[in-house]
């Protein structure tokens, strides 16, 4: 029985699963400018590292980036999140250009996007209904598609206005003999689709909070496992690594939120009982707050894990930007206390002088290569030292007691093993959970 079998009594259309109101069907490729908002004490670099990535995304969600247009301001604006100029001459280029969209690389209010549709004629979309978008795209299992449902149920109610506004455009503003101002059709639809929506995400954390009670269930279950997962901003190799420490076949794409559901494997090393470790999906900058909420049940695996392997690309220039990422959503889900190993993965497209600044810079990582399996001997020696605290010992067991050389075999990693004529002597690596086992027969 696979652990989502449970899921199959959920009604997909009840909890609106089947929905496509969120994808739209495109006749071609749209095509967008990118509008960013430069804040003071922003780098150059930092700008065109945040495009590049707003690039990346728009290239997963099928959306073509034709340029990008940035403003410097100490704070956005109120009503339009930029200012009247910038905006004016960002819908003259988008006119000249045939553009389709302007994407903002941020989150905007429901005020702002009704603003700048409304005064400027431009269709605007922000960088969460893009994320939304790549996630509603990714979603294959029940589990994940209950979690983008959840996360785009929220985002849609506070912007049903701007939904509903052009029925009110159409039909004009109109009053009641008595002088008093009438609800447009949009105000009424908003009030009826505002009940429909808080109905269904109900509905939907309902069934999350099933799966989420299912996995703590199935975690008590197998409490006796110690677990690893692997975690890091999205695109880093984590599902690459994970198939080479497992061979699961989990999918692998060089794009940004191929992974969203979290898998698991037993993976038995050299000491102790078999331990579970989980792929986890990708985080990324600026990970909207509703979005980390609705998944709470793949979230869970970080939560309870007992070593994350932090997975980054030690070619990205900015590294440092991304652990420090990777670091704040783990601190807002409560997992920034559980033990961590750096895992500099992509070693081997490294030149020796980046490498030895990165050993400098992270004495304690692991350099590797998922992709061609180099010094994945190394990560795993490393993650069982923290995981059972392993030691290398020596030990004199006389031949009375040669059940315990064989609990050895199972439990530790023998290293030597030669049968005397007074006892049996070993070299072997052990957990500090077995080492009460041998105490008496340390040499």
């Amino acid at each position: 029985m696979k652990d989502t079998d449970y899921l199959d009594f959920l009604d997909e259309s009840e909890l609106g699963l089947e929905d496509e109101l969120w994808t739209v069907e495109r006749d071609r490729e749209e095509t967008a400018f990118v509008a960013h908002l430069i804040r003071q004490g922003e780098t150059e670099r930092e700008t065109q590292s945040s495009l590049d990535e707003m690039d990346r995304l728009l290239d997963t969600a099928g959306i073509q980036s034709l340029g990008h247009y940035t403003q410097k301001r100490a704070n956005p604006e109120r009503g339009s999140f930029f200012g009247k100029g910038f905006l004016e001459e960002i819908a003259h280029k988008m006119l000249q250009a045939g553009a389709d969209l302007m994407v903002v690389n941020e989150e905007l209010n429901p005020i702002q996007a009704r603003n700048i549709d409304r005064d400027f004629g431009i269709r605007v979309i922000d960088r969460t209904e893009v994320i939304l978008s790549i996630f509603h795209e990714h979603a294959k299992t029940k589990e994940a598609k209950l979690q983008i449902r959840l996360a785009e149920l929220e985002y849609q109610l506070p912007r049903l206005r701007k939904l509903w506004g052009h029925f009110d455009k159409e039909r004009g503003s109109s009053r009641s003999a008595g002088g008093s101002a009438s609800r447009g059709m949009g105000e009424k639809q908003i009030e009826i689709d505002k009940r429909l929506i808080r109905t269904q995400i109900r509905s939907v954390k309902e069934a999350i909070a099933q799966i989420v009670q299912h996995k703590y269930t199935q975690r008590k279950q197998r409490d006796n496992a110690s677990k690893i997962c692997i975690v890091g901003y999205t695109n880093a190799g984590k599902s690459t690594l994970f198939n080479a420490l497992t061979n699961a076949g989990v999918l692998v794409q060089d794009k940004l939120f191929a992974t969203l559901d979290s898998t698991s494997r037993q993976l038995k090393l050299s000491t102790g009982l078999p331990i579970v470790i989980s792929d986890t999906v990708g985080f990324i900058s600026r990970l909207p707050h509703h979005l980390v909420a609705s998944f709470k049940a793949t979230l869970m695996e970080v939560e309870n894990a007992d070593l994350l392997l932090h997975v980054v690309d030690c070619n990205d220039d900015r590294l440092d930007y991304y652990v420090e990422q990777v670091q704040e959503v783990l601190a807002q889900i409560g997992a920034d206390q559980i033990p961590q190993i750096l895992v500099l993965n992509k070693a081997d497209e490294l030149d020796s002088i980046r490498k030895a600044f990165l050993s400098r810079r992270f004495p304690e990582a692991i350099f590797i290569s998922a992709l061609k399996g180099e010094n994945l001997e190394e990560l795993l020696k490393q993650a069982e030292t923290v995981i059972h605290h392993t030691e290398q010992l020596s030990l004199r067991i006389p031949y009375d007691k040669t059940a315990l050389v064989a609990k050895l075999h199972e439990t530790a990693k023998i290293l030597t093993e030669e049968y005397k004529d007074d006892a049996v002597w070993l070299e072997v690596i052990v957990g500090e959970k077995d080492r009460h086992l041998i105490t008496e027969y340390i040499v």
